[in-house]
């Protein structure tokens, strides 16, 4: 590797150690004194490059990427505010343990308090956000350096992509010139001959780094065994997990062998399968309503939970009030359960575990009593949604009417506030290959359609984007990467003018100041957003309008934007009534 100046040394050396590492692809934004990094990165084969102009978009954009593939992108920006535009997708990807790795640009250690422009403090910028942080040396044609960094790229990777993955922040200072222009013995033409190795690097990572995944003691498997077969009435809690999380079939496995149901999150990996059609497996999707009915249910006696917390109120609370012995396994041994009633953690990998515990159960049959009540309640549960769909004013549909009709497979994101708690109650389990995502760590709005498309980047399935109208609102610069990064989708636009998930408050009864500052409705005609980002628009009613412009549209090249304007209010008053239709005619059944 030879280089005209050290900058570009340094550049050159962090784009080849990223792509050793394995890091595939990377979102870059443009700056001055990021010119280094850009360049390296633009120039590297084995890199493929995302430029997004908005910092924050970009930083969504490589969010969704990892959430949809469970592999690094990077991000690149240049020094001062541009650094701090990446903090909410680096909250959400600590949160949501998603891989991440952030590059920022920065100033030279002298022009740090000193009044001078674009430079800020970036040293421990995202706080305890990240898994691991650095601010590599300044560029120096050193042997010793230039193994120091391309050892600390390999640990920042390595850290991205461990138990628990997560973001990683490298801060990058850089002197003048940052462009690949030649200075005369910057660089000594003897370094390559003297330290090949630390100029050249080596077949593939510099530092290798063996991750491994924690897994039970056998003795500690089989009293998990013995706790299982002693249990009548057990349950299997799949809170959201990432898609390539491993081995779900061996959930699909333990549930076959148990009798226990599967209480699967939209988000879990577990709604949507073909384990969905498997004899002896009952994958459950609609106890948000008739679990709050349930008190005359006999109290599951084992729950075993993977994944973070659920979507559903309503389970959570159930499992807070009714459950004997409730054992949360996380691999990370970190405590996701908020409620704090969980008897036991596991500290162990889950599929694995699983699949352990599904393999050394005896041979008896198990007791299907209590899985064929959630059967029932399952059965009556969906024959109600269907006449609930008939509604003019049912919100709840469109999400019911999106996982339905998705193509098989597809890419599903959904965005907070009411689309991701619709599609965890209206959202039936199916027998297709449906990946359906959501920024459920921090939960925020901001990024959603950045996030989409960048999860939609990363496979070749169709994507489906289902938001509403504030996450539109507060994420339209993320439209321009549909032309730049050349991804497509579906666009599905729930619009009831203004924070429609409040009226689950009990702030709606005091208006004012309900209206204005909470719900706040906004009035925005978003049609000019097709003109603006080259894209097809169409407004429709929800129902069979719906249905057939979302058929065409996934069918279709392109992105098209269908957007269903709904009455929030009167939306909330329909889910009132399923949820207490629900309620009267599954209690104690």
């Amino acid at each position: 590797m030879t280089a005209p100046n050290r900058a570009t040394l340094w550049g050159r050396l962090v784009a080849d150690e990223l792509a050793k590492s394995g890091v595939t692809a990377a979102c870059i934004s443009p700056g001055s004194r990021s010119t280094p990094l850009t360049v390296a990165i633009a120039d590297h084969p084995d890199i493929e490059v995302f430029s997004i102009l908005d910092e924050r978009a970009a930083a969504f954009f490589a969010l969704g990427r990892g959430r949809r593939t469970g592999e690094p992108t990077a991000i690149v920006c240049t020094s001062g505010t541009a650094a701090a535009n990446f903090h909410p997708a680096v909250i959400e990807a600590n949160q949501a343990r998603v891989p991440l790795v952030v590059l920022t640009a920065d100033r030279p250690t002298e022009l740090h308090d000193s009044g001078a422009n674009q430079t800020v403090d970036q040293q421990d910028l995202y706080g305890d956000a990240v898994r691991f942080q650095r601010t590599l040396p300044e560029p120096e044609p050193t042997a010793r350096k230039l193994r120091s960094v391309r050892t600390t790229v390999d640990r920042a990777v390595a850290a991205a992509i461990g138990v628990p993955a997560g973001p990683v922040h490298l801060n990058c200072p850089f002197r003048k010139p940052l462009e690949p222009v030649e200075v005369s013995g910057d660089v000594p033409e003897e370094l390559a001959d003297e330290a090949p190795a630390a100029v050249d690097g080596r077949d593939g990572p510099f530092v290798e780094t063996a991750q491994g995944r924690p897994e039970l003691a056998d003795g500690a498997i089989r009293d998990l065994v013995a706790e299982v077969e002693r249990a009548e009435r057990g349950l299997i809690v799949a809170g959201p997990m990432d898609p390539r999380t491993g081995d779900t079939d061996a959930i699909a496995d333990l549930a076959a062998a148990t009798g226990f149901p599967i209480l699967a999150d939209p988000l879990s990996g577990l709604r949507f399968g073909e384990h969905c059609d498997r004899d002896g497996v009952t994958v459950c999707g609609g106890y948000d309503s008739y679990l709050a009915g349930a008190d005359d249910w006999p109290t599951p006696e084992f729950v075993l939970r993977v994944g973070a917390s659920p979507t559903s109120k309503v389970l959570r609370h159930s499992l807070r009030d009714n459950a004997d012995r409730q054992i949360v396994v996380d691999p990370a041994g970190g405590w996701r359960e908020a409620e704090f009633t969980a008897t036991d953690l596991v500290v162990a990998d889950p599929m694995r575990l699983a699949r352990a515990v599904a393999e050394r159960l005896g041979d008896d049959e198990p007791d299907d009593a209590y899985r064929e009540r959630f059967e029932t309640a399952e059965r009556e549960y969906w024959d109600l949604i269907a006449d609930a769909r008939q509604s003019e004013s049912f919100e709840g549909k469109i999400l019911a009417d999106v996982v339905e009709r998705a193509p098989d497979p597809s890419t599903v994101f959904v965005s907070n506030s009411m689309p991701v708690r619709d599609v965890d109650r209206f959202g039936r389990p199916r027998a297709a290959d449906l990946t359906v995502l959501a920024n459920r760590g921090a939960s925020g709005i901001d990024g959603i359609t950045s996030t989409a498309l960048g999860a939609g980047s990363a496979t070749d399935d169709p994507l489906v984007l289902v938001t509403g109208d504030l996450a539109y609102y507060h994420d339209m610069n993320g439209l321009l990467s549909i032309a730049r990064c050349g991804v497509d989708a579906t666009i599905v636009l729930v619009n009831n003018d203004g924070g429609g998930i409040f009226h689950l408050l009990p702030i709606e009864e005091f208006d004012p100041p309900f209206t204005e500052q909470f719900r706040t409705p906004h009035g925005l005609d978003f049609e000019p957003t097709a003109d603006l980002y080259g894209l097809a628009f169409q407004r429709v009613t929800p129902g069979e309008a719906f249905q057939r412009a979302f058929d065409e549209s996934v069918a279709s090249e392109g992105t098209q934007v269908i957007e269903v304007r709904v009455d929030g209010a009167a939306s909330h008053r329909t889910r009132e009534r399923i949820h207490e239709t629900v309620r009267d005619r599954i209690d104690g059944a």
